[in-house]
């Protein structure tokens, strides 16, 4: 069995919290058959490229340092403010500074330079993420021959949308380098395969293939990520005594509770969310004073203005719609922007009725899967989902929503607080069935061996 790299833009590495789903799937991989984690080290230094090095066990972590200014056009610059946007259907917000673009460049440049030396013929190199897309063709100018796969954890647009993004062609086209394009979802596949035949200049040959201009055969596959299934539910249940959630449990006086857990970010769809919590409170008057939703959203990219402005946004929404129905003794809508440890918050997804998970626009949203997950099987809640999520593929017994219908979201949350207990164990125990057997294991099995198989 051949060494296994991974490469991301960070790096779990040893001693870090390994709370997310990605980081426990991946180095269970490299454990399996040792291995190398290579990324940004996650430091700040005054020039890039210090190379920083570390083992634990059969697994080699090797971290890059670097520079303000690289980080600013790289990372916050055009992986965050053009693709992230781009990528997430929101052509408004792309910055189309070539300055960044040249960043987000110079660091892959570096990265390849710095990672091809320690990279052995037979390895399989598994790259992640809108922050390396042209790493592999990089590394191919290197005389790195090894298997490549690449796995895209964000959505991918449109052909035409991706075509408003400048020199669209030679940062797309540098995924023919791959031996393996992974996406979350069919239709993610169907959009790449568009671009490559609109104005790739490549072929499909199927399904699952494409070739380049010069021929070169790329398979192109989904792979929906999971989570580590067995484990959150272990970690819920056990979390029903924990601190934190009886508070909530007491704080709620036998009222139903409404969640939403999301990074503050303009894709998850907050603002539509609140508002289509505010037509339920409108449009079942009966149900008034019979939930409390509780929006968890930590802040994230703070610096950056559409980000300041969404989170002004949603303070006032939230405070208009406390104003405007809570009563002495309730309070709506409970607007949080703290981050919880991970077990912390499966036990409130184990509290909650209903889990609102209404992105406008998402790879997957592993939320909706731990929420499922999190659940007690005698009395589960409901899921409340959007269409536009890659989950809602898989989580078909989730009331799935239109994230921008508000009174569709509305009456989905009414269904879901009014569900009877039958109903509610049926459609949970469909979706945990799947969740059990495509776990974040399966994941990483599956992807591997169409990558080394292929």
């Amino acid at each position: 069995m051949s060494r296994l790299v991974v490469v991301s833009n960070r790096v779990a590495l040893p001693g870090e919290s390994r709370a997310g789903g990605l980081a426990v799937g991946l180095l269970a991989a490299l454990k399996e058959r040792g291995g190398l984690w290579f990324g940004w080290s996650g430091r700040n230094a005054a020039t890039s490229g210090e190379l920083r090095e570390q083992s634990d066990g059969s697994i080699r972590y090797a971290t890059l340092d670097l520079s303000k200014a690289d980080l600013d056009s790289y990372y916050n610059g055009f992986s965050n403010r053009a693709l992230w946007p781009l990528l997430h259907f929101r052509l408004d917000l792309v910055d189309y500074d070539r300055s960044k673009r040249e960043g987000y460049w110079r660091v892959n440049r570096l990265f390849a330079e710095r990672l091809a030396p320690l990279l052995r013929e037979d390895d399989t190199v598994w790259i992640h993420d809108y922050h390396l897309i042209p790493l592999a063709a990089l590394l191919r100018e290197r005389d790195i021959g090894c298997r490549i796969g690449f796995f895209l954890h964000v959505p991918m647009p449109s052909a035409e949308l991706v075509q408003a993004l400048p020199e669209h062609l030679s940062l797309f086209s540098t995924l023919y380098a791959f031996d393996l394009l992974g996406f979350q979802t069919r239709r993610d596949v169907g959009r790449f395969q568009s671009w490559v035949r609109l104005f790739g200049g490549g072929r499909v040959i199927d399904d699952d293939t494409i070739t380049s201009p010069d021929g070169r055969r790329i398979r192109t596959s989904a792979f929906p990520i999971g989570i580590d299934t067995a484990h959150i539910a272990r970690q819920a249940q056990a979390a029903v005594g924990n601190t934190a959630v009886r508070a909530l449990r007491q704080s709620l006086q036998q009222r139903r509770l409404a969640i939403g857990v999301d990074r503050l970010d303009y894709s998850k769809g907050l603002p539509e969310r609140f508002h289509g919590f505010e037509r339920y409170l409108t449009r079942h008057p009966r149900e008034k004073g019979r939930m409390t939703f509780l929006q968890i959203a930590p802040v994230s990219r703070g610096s950056v203005a559409e980000y300041r402005t969404l989170r002004g946004d949603l303070e006032r929404i939230a405070g208009h719609i406390n104003g405007l129905h809570a009563e002495a003794d309730w309070t709506p809508l409970r607007y949080v922007n703290q981050n919880y440890a991970h077990r912390t918050l499966t036990g409130f997804y184990r509290e909650a009725a209903v889990g609102l998970v209404t992105p406008l626009r998402d790879g997957m949203n592993l939320v909706a899967k731990e929420y499922v997950a999190s659940q007690d099987p005698e009395d589960p809640g409901v899921l409340v989902l959007s269409l536009l999520a890659g989950a809602a593929d898989e989580l078909r017994q989730a009331l799935l929503v239109n994230p921008h219908d508000l009174d569709g979201v509305a009456d989905a949350i009414a269904t879901a607080a009014g569900m009877p207990r039958a109903e509610r164990i049926e459609r949970w125990q469909a979706m945990m069935q799947h969740l059990r057997e495509h776990d974040i294991n399966r994941w990483r099995r599956d992807y591997l061996q169409a990558l080394e198989g292929g």
